[in-house]
């Protein structure tokens, strides 16, 4: 981060910057080495001796460490020294040049402008620069506190000049310089100009600006000074990204929120990640006016909470996110993929799954498991949160998802991440190899000794020879003279598909409507039972009476039961396993 800012200044700074670099190669190569992490014995004497000598040799690498940083900081105050003393003698001989040539003095021509609005920016630049130059210190409160005579760690000087700068740029409209009868900045009053027009362009001021990343504030309404570096940076009116990241996660909502509420602060957006004890959490404020002891209170919470604080600033003119968790993911579609193998998501589906999401240039905004929460369980199913742009051609991107999902044995339902997907409220099921593990008919066909004839009229819809409504007929047909009490017999031998208790009882008790659609035997209802056996109750017909429940017939019964229970079609999941179903399955919303 530093390098990257480090690149982005003049040369008259870029080349006095403190060398972290230097720095931390040192630590690598003179410190580290002294670790008392790295000794290698078990024996007692031996392991006392290399304490000894290690710790030695730590001590003086250390007081050699702080020799360096002390150079670097002192040429860091006379690099300040030299730039503010520069800035100063300028802003001084232009201002009494100012005052001398008008006794009224009006800053409103292009010239005086420009030059006042140049001086704010090298203010800006060189508060920026020390601010850099100052957070790489994170070293011991002792130390510290070692450098608060330096200059540039108050900048007292500094804030002072920038006040006045800010007042002259950004001047209330119809305000005007008056002359007091000095020649010192700080003794210009302003007073109303009659027409009326404003000093400044504050716009053409911000635009000029957005390199250094500021906005110009309507006014100043506190002189409190900080001595905390970061404030020095920032103008009022600055919306500021809050951001502590450590193993504390209560502890540091609580801190963010304790400072921000302090100093009556807004809390425009927030945001929460944790990955088992470590937590990030982002406040998104707004600095309303010149007293920032904030920074200095949220640095001293850090370091009680063992915390990393980060902080960015957006200006008004910035693009307005709807939340910080979409911020990076504008204009796209929002897609949910849920993705399920009942031995185990494998690593090379979860990288192969990954790849194609890239090849696509589709984000992965939040990833989490939906099993395996319990000690011991695989991890068998994940929901990721997708962010699509626009352009994707979804036909192909289902279909390579089809054949991925073919390639791993693994299943993905995609879903529109919309308020139908969390808002379910009927859940429709198929039977025969769904809720229980046989095909009905299949059963009776082994005690009718017409299961092969049956597997082949199975195996000729399957190939589309004949459709499910014939194929139907013929197989029932098959079963003629057949004992009643085969059914009996096939009731007992039912196995429910494993989970499906656990499932219905866990769906009923949420609030969820249960139904069952099926195309084959319902000889355990009696209100059809009659239907289903000969005129004596005896012996099968072989016949088939009414509306055959084949692929459409489910859609239009899950249509039906939809309207009666006052839901939409987003809301109902359907669940099936055969070509009969794929009807159903796409009128449901899952």
């Amino acid at each position: 981060f530093l390098l990257e800012k480090k690149e982005k200044y003049p040369e008259n700074f870029s080349t006095k910057f403190i060398d972290y670099q230097s720095l931390k190669t040192y630590i690598k190569e003179e410190i580290k080495p002294n670790d008392l992490s790295n000794l290698t014995t078990n024996n007692s004497t031996d392991f006392k001796k290399q304490v000894k000598s290690k710790l030695n040799k730590l001590e003086e690498k250390i007081f050699e460490f702080f020799n360096l940083i002390e150079i670097e900081v002192n040429n860091l105050e006379k690099v300040y020294q030299l730039e503010l003393n520069s800035v100063e003698l300028k802003f001084q001989l232009f201002f009494d040049n100012f005052l001398k040539k008008e006794k009224s003095a009006s800053v409103n021509s292009d010239d005086n402008y420009l030059t006042f609005q140049n001086f704010l920016k090298d203010v800006v630049r060189l508060e920026r620069f020390i601010l850099l130059n100052y957070t790489g210190l994170k070293i011991g409160a002792q130390f510290i506190m070692t450098l608060t005579d330096l200059n540039f760690f108050k900048s007292v000087k500094l804030s002072n000049l920038k006040k006045q700068l800010i007042e002259l740029v950004t001047v209330n409209n119809g305000s005007e310089l008056v002359n007091s009868g000095t020649s010192t900045p700080t003794a210009v009053t302003l007073s109303k100009k009659n027409n009326g027009s404003s000093i400044f362009n504050t716009t053409l001021v911000e635009q000029s600006l957005n390199s250094l990343s500021l906005s110009i504030p309507a006014s100043l309404t506190s002189s409190e000074q900080s001595s905390f570096p970061p404030p020095n940076s920032l103008l009022p009116n600055q919306k500021i990204l809050i951001s502590m990241n450590g193993p504390h996660g209560t502890d540091i909502i609580g801190a963010v929120l304790q400072c921000v509420s302090k100093y009556n602060l807004p809390v425009e957006d927030f945001v929460l990640s944790r990955l088992y004890h470590n937590v990030t959490f982002g406040c998104l404020t707004k600095i309303n006016n010149e007293s920032v002891q904030i920074f200095q209170d949220l640095n001293v919470l850090a370091k009680k909470w063992e915390s990393s604080l980060f902080y960015d600033s957006y200006s008004d003119s910035d693009k307005v996110f709807n939340s910080l968790e979409d911020a990076p993911y504008q204009d796209r579609v929002k897609y949910t993929a849920t993705v399920l193998n009942q031995v185990g998501l494998s690593s090379e589906f979860l990288f192969d799954f990954t790849r194609l999401l890239l090849d696509y240039k589709i984000s992965v905004e939040k990833m989490f498991k939906l099993s395996g929460l319990q000690k011991g369980e695989m991890l068998c199913s994940a929901d990721f949160k997708l962010s699509v742009p626009l352009n994707v051609d979804f036909d192909q991107f289902r279909a390579d998802l089809f054949n991925l999902s073919g390639k791993h044995g693994t299943d993905v339902a995609l879903q529109p991440n919309d308020v139908f997907r969390k808002s379910k409220r009927l859940v429709i099921f198929d039977m025969d190899s769904t809720l229980i593990q046989q095909e009905v008919i299949d059963e009776i066909a082994k005690h009718a000794g017409v299961v092969g004839e049956v597997a082949k009229i199975t195996e000729a819809a399957m190939n589309g020879e004949i459709d499910f409504k014939e194929s139907l007929k013929q197989r029932v047909a098959l079963l003629k003279g057949t004992s009643v009490n085969v059914l009996e017999i096939v009731k007992e031998k039912l196995t429910f598909t494993e989970g499906a208790h656990s499932l219905c009882k866990a769906l009923k008790k949420l609030g969820y409507k249960l139904a069952v659609i099926s195309g084959g035997f319902m000889p355990l209802a009696l209100h059809v039972k009659n239907h289903l056996v000969s005129t004596d109750g005896k012996t099968l017909t072989g016949e088939t009476i009414g509306p055959i429940v084949d692929g459409m017939r489910k859609a239009e019964l899950l249509d039906v039961i939809a309207q009666a229970e006052s839901v939409s079609s987003e809301q109902v999941i359907a669940v099936g396993d055969g070509a009969n179903d794929l009807w159903m399955l796409a009128a449901a919303g899952l």
